[in-house]
């Protein structure tokens, strides 16, 4: 997938993931195709520390991300409520590197490259952990603050911020799961499942956009819906359809049980006003603004 969107975008993209992914030959890919990762260190994930000694030549010496989140803590800690975060400087990953012998053949060797190393506290995923970890994929983490590690080390802060949005994919995914049918696609052929997750996106959408409107004018926490009202408002509202002849042109009516009361102006703003199904083009004098065109494959 990732290939597949480099095909259509040539900008430098981020890829923000999850303890889960940290693979190294996955983060050579990602650069080697214009990406920018960013993702939370483990326990056992080896860094090390440049260190540059007057009269010597600089050295690296091994740290483990714990001990640097404990480094930084007290000053962390200082800084008040709320998200709270500092970068460190000179901390190098080794990283697999492709060269060529004398007598071309290729070899892979590690080298060391600077990373960016944040520690931070307070981020939003902390409120709620949706994926339960064993002990050998525990992040790295002390009195509640973790390790965020990223290539680019000249953009430490835009590192984080990409990090934070991360957590949005996460609860999608637990709303897909748990309210709009994720896993209920049992179609082998590839087709379906692309067309099952876009309708999923799109169902997501709209979810999103009624929410913002039913919400945006609410004055206490008892007013407005969830997500899983919304679903159950929205999609599993009944509905009677019936069809009646008015003036000599047949009609057809859907009327909605009254859970979808709170959503009536949502359905009066974009629900047509009438569909024309037909198997030729719309001529360009009809009224085409409130009309859907049904293609053959309707």
């Amino acid at each position: 997938m990732l290939l597949m969107l480099r095909e259509s975008v040539s900008c430098r993209l981020w890829v923000a993931m999850d303890r889960w992914y940290l693979c190294k030959d996955f983060f050579v890919f990602l650069q080697n195709h214009s990406y920018d990762w960013v993702t939370k260190a483990k326990r056992n994930t080896a860094l090390f520390r440049k260190i540059a000694e007057p009269g010597r030549r600089e050295r690296f010496v091994p740290v483990s991300a714990r001990q640097l989140i404990r480094e930084a803590y007290k000053c962390l800690a200082a800084t008040g409520h709320g998200l709270s975060a500092i970068a460190l400087t000179d901390i190098h990953m080794k990283l697999p590197h492709v060269t060529v012998r004398r007598r071309g053949q290729p070899v892979t060797k590690d080298r060391l490259v600077p990373i960016a190393a944040i520690v931070a506290t307070r981020l939003k995923e902390d409120e709620e952990a949706l994926i339960e970890s064993n002990d050998s994929d525990d992040p790295a983490t002390y009195k509640g603050a973790y390790l965020i590690t990223s290539n680019r080390y000249d953009a430490p802060d835009e590192a984080l911020k990409v990090y934070g949005k991360r957590w949005r994919i996460e609860v999608f995914f637990r709303a897909a799961k748990q309210e709009l049918g994720f896993e209920q696609c049992h179609s082998t052929s590839e087709s379906h499942q692309h067309a099952h997750m876009e309708l999923l996106f799109a169902t997501e959408t709209l979810l999103a956009y009624t929410l913002w409107q039913i919400n945006k004018e609410k004055t206490s926490d008892d007013e407005g819906c969830t997500h899983g009202e919304m679903v159950r408002g929205l999609f599993h509202t009944r509905c009677q359809i019936s069809r009646t002849n008015r003036k000599g042109i047949q009609r057809i009516y859907v009327d909605f049980d009254i859970e979808a009361y709170r959503f009536a102006s949502i359905i009066s703003a974009y629900w047509p006003k009438s569909i024309l199904m037909t198997w030729w083009p719309v001529s360009s004098s009809a009224n085409s603004q409130n009309i859907q065109l049904f293609q053959r494959t309707a």
